[in-house]
């Protein structure tokens, strides 16, 4: 293939740079033949044998055409650096091309790089020059760098052009910095830019505010603005995450008036909107109104009726979409693989495992951890083992998945391994990842292992243990044995006042029959909280009980029903096949 593409390329390019190519100069309908050919390279070795053509016609010295060149050269960052570097003069054009490349690549701190070397030769900046770098400041969180870079925007006048507000705009929001995007909007003179707007309302989404999206809109409305797609798709994911129906009413009026229901965007906006009011086939009726259906819109519905626990309707529809020929991805199945775990719908989460076999779906990290977490919480460790095995990719997540699964299966040692094997494949542990292999070594009873993870956990990795990791700790102490060590724990703790430990502790009580620590425990919880909870009477009754101090059980459960203390029901649920 490589060499067909390359052949050709040459012989397009032989074709008519014998006839043009005499002096190294174009005349317009000669540059816009190169830019044609420039286009239409798909591959980085077209534009190898392009630019090999170029090299030996003299065309690599033309500014012109050496712009293109490296322009169609950005979806290969590296040859195009390659490029940039052997440039003696680059002019801003070519500046602005490698930051336009490295802010959409793996390395957008390169950006910076470019963006000191283009100060760096006194050149005049434009607004491109500021759009991208701040994009790559977005992608790295550099919050420092775009504060400067802001500052070299203000200085240079750069801040009249209403793009490169938008971008610090953005800027601001990705790095979670609400105040100074706010400020920087209301320094707006004229604020009648929709997009300005636009990218505020989706700032104060991404920043889980949808109130203050909501009231922006309301100003937005005071002011007559009009409204684009973009806008409306941007308040409906508000008003769907307040779960508003009485706002999101008359919002869906205003789109089917403005005819904003046939855009996608939009339209799953609605579905969404519907679905986290629990009004599902109202989602479903926007659905079939629209004619041509992207593969975001079945994800919506297919989403909306796993979150409503409608399991069979969200099969039904992903073989819908199989018969419409609209190939799913990985986020299609994620959400109905999470909702059969969370209900431990084990014949819907296999349909759902056979359906990813039988048409052959990659298993990226999110589909993979999906899986892993649905057949083990479902009971099949084995299918869980299987798929984490086939993963080509895995992420912290899905290594957590994997330990954590083993954990609720009792297989503690397999747990740790599965956390060495983390280490020495280079995958960084997170705090949650801790939590899993602890609560692993709890279940197991290993106390040395446990303490050691904590000790890693700490001095390897810097996370400081939350009440969870301590709960574990506390939860693995007491099943040893060793209530005066988790009782000296618990005390030392800065999160004495959480009752998660003391309930802990007070459970080991039980098992061990320690009376005495078990009525300090429920002291100090009754101190926590101002009323009784039935949980502790319960367990300090039958610690009582297995103690042998028959008389205090019997007082005690006299208490508890004089106080009329109602322990909260438990309910167990079984699939059936019908």
């Amino acid at each position: 293939m490589i060499f067909s593409s390359a052949s050709w390329v040459r012989q397009k390019f032989q074709s008519w740079s014998i006839h043009h190519f005499p002096k190294y100069y174009f005349t317009a309908p000669e540059d816009q033949n190169l830019i044609s050919l420039l286009e239409s390279c798909t591959h980085t070795s077209e534009i190898c044998q392009v630019h090999g053509s170029m090299v030996k016609t003299g065309l690599v010295n033309v500014p012109f055409t050496l712009s293109k060149l490296l322009a169609s050269s950005i979806q290969d960052i590296d040859y195009a650096a390659s490029i940039f570097n052997h440039i003696p003069n680059p002019n801003l054009f070519m500046f602005n091309t490698m930051l336009r490349g490295y802010s959409v690549s793996h390395h957008p701190r390169q950006a910076f790089v470019v963006f000191n070397g283009l100060r760096a030769q006194q050149m005049i900046l434009d607004q491109f020059s500021f759009i991208s770098t701040l994009k790559a400041c977005s992608l790295e969180l550099a919050h420092e760098t775009g504060q400067g870079i802001h500052g070299v925007v203000v200085r240079s006048g750069h801040g009249l052009f209403t793009n490169v507000k938008n971008a610090l705009l953005h800027f601001y929001f990705v790095c979670g910095r609400i105040g100074d995007a706010h400020q920087l909007f209301d320094e707006i003179p004229q604020k009648i830019d929709v997009v300005s707007w636009n990218t505020l309302l989706s700032g104060y989404i991404q920043m889980s505010q949808p109130t203050m999206a909501t009231c922006l809109f309301r100003e937005m409305c005071r002011k007559g603005l009009k409204f684009s797609t973009t806008t409306m798709t941007s308040v409906l994911c508000a008003v769907s995450d307040l779960g508003n129906l009485d706002g999101g009413l008359p919002l869906h009026g205003h789109c089917v008036k403005m005819g904003f229901c046939s855009d996608l965007n939009v339209a799953t906006a609605l579905i969404a909107m519907y679905a986290n009011a629990g009004f599902i086939d109202l989602g479903r009726k926007i659905f079939y109104q629209v004619p041509v259906k992207d593969v975001a819109l079945w994800n919506c519905l297919i989403d909306g009726y796993a979150r409503n626990g409608q399991l069979q309707d969200s099969l039904a529809l992903l073989q819908l979409m199989k018969h419409e020929q609209v190939k799913p991805n990985s986020s299609t199945l994620v959400g109905l693989i999470s909702a059969c775990a969370a209900a431990g719908a084990s014949g819907v989460g296999l349909c759902i495992g056979n359906y990813v076999e039988e048409e052959q779906m990659a298993l990226d990290a999110v589909l993979g951890m999906a899986l892993v977490d649905m057949y083990c919480k479902c009971g099949f460790l084995e299918k869980a083992i299987d798929v984490f095995g086939r993963m080509e990719i895995k992420d912290v997540k899905s290594w957590t998945a994997m330990i954590s699964g083993y954990g609720m299966h009792g297989q503690a040692e397999n747990a740790i391994r599965i956390f060495h094997r983390m280490e020495e494949e280079g995958c960084r542990p997170s705090e949650v990842t801790f939590l899993a292999v602890l609560s692993a070594c709890s279940h197991g009873g290993m106390m040395v292992e446990g303490i050691s993870f904590l000790e890693k956990m700490v001095q390897e990795y810097g996370f400081s243990p939350k009440v969870e990791h301590y709960g574990c700790m506390i939860d693995l102490l007491g099943r040893a044995g060793l209530l005066e060590e988790a009782h000296n724990l618990i005390k030392s703790l800065p999160i004495e006042g959480d009752t998660t430990g003391w309930r802990a502790l007070l459970a080991a009580c039980r098992v061990y029959g320690n009376v005495n620590l078990g009525e300090r425990v429920k002291r100090i919880l009754l101190e926590i909280f101002d009323e009784q909870h039935p949980t502790d009477s319960i367990l300090l009754s039958s610690t009582y009980a297995i103690a042998g101090r028959l008389p205090d059980y019997t007082r005690r459960m006299q208490e508890i029903k004089e106080e009329k203390m109602k322990k909260e029901a438990g309910c167990s649920a079984i699939e059936m096949n019908e």
